[in-house]
């Protein structure tokens, strides 16, 4: 790996890491984009490959610091990640069977979609107390299983840990504040993540010394990502609307690279 690689794929992993720790999903969908027109890897699904590695290992990163601050529905997580690996293992060998230029073309226009959710505000009354319970489970399993088996069918199919699909997901589901959907999510993304990186790395589709250098710079975007994170509570809607912005941009320039 020459220096530019290098730097280039330091940075990456940062901007990766930042985003994980920053608004718990969001790093995810970049990680294939950066890989591909940043680093230079050539595979589409090599890129997808490395990047779920990555992802895995900087989510359970930020995890931790999430976990420490009291954030994480642990009961929930569980019932929405058993549901997503069984999605995602479906969606990575669905996703390995695709031409890797109509891959980059639905990844992008997956990415112009969840960016325009995001700009939309949400008015679901929060439920801060919400537990998986022997009593509320009649109510919260119905919603969490499907939910979860949707969300981890496409993080399987596009190689991402599908945090930006988890929050909305989770907060569809259970009405948790974004707070805790931030941090609950981080669980999800850790074993989506580990399920579609098991698929890639058996079918030889990681390149390990990028991935190595990625994790470098991504556990340094984590820690800087929960501090800003912090920093910036009072201001969450700007953040969100801003990576929304950032998110349709980059699907569009991955459509028209593409094509």
């Amino acid at each position: 790996m020459d220096t530019a690689t290098l730097f280039a794929t330091l940075a990456s992993g940062g901007v990766i890491g930042l985003v994980l720790g920053l608004v718990g999903g969001g790093g995810s969908i970049l990680a294939v984009p950066l890989l591909v027109y940043v680093v230079g890897i050539g595979s589409p699904h090599a890129a997808i490959g490395t990047a779920a590695v990555a992802v895995t290992v900087n989510a359970l990163a930020s995890l931790l610091g999430h976990a420490r601050a009291g954030r994480v529905k642990w009961r929930c997580a569980g019932v929405f990640a058993v549901s997503g690996m069984i999605g995602a293992a479906l969606g990575a060998e669905l996703g390995k069977t695709f031409d890797g230029k109509r891959l980059l073309v639905l990844f992008g226009l997956l990415m112009i979609g969840v960016g325009l959710s995001m700009l939309r505000k949400r008015r679901a009354t929060e439920a801060p107390d919400v537990r998986l319970t022997r009593s509320s489970a009649a109510k919260l399993l119905p919603r969490l299983v499907p939910i979860g088996l949707a969300v981890g069918l496409a993080a399987g199919f596009f190689g991402i840990g599908g945090g930006f699909l988890i929050v909305p997901g989770l907060i569809l589901a259970t009405a948790m504040p974004l707070p805790f959907a931030i941090g609950t999510s981080l669980v999800v993304v850790s074993a989506l993540g580990l399920t579609t990186a098991t698929s890639y790395a058996l079918s030889g589709l990681v390149d390990w010394s990028v991935t190595a250098v990625l994790i470098m710079g991504g556990v340094g975007g984590t820690l800087a990502g929960i501090s800003l994170g912090k920093a910036l509570s009072a201001r969450k809607g700007l953040l969100e609307r801003g990576f929304a912005a950032v998110v349709i941009s980059v699907g569009g320039y991955v459509i028209a690279s593409a094509l």
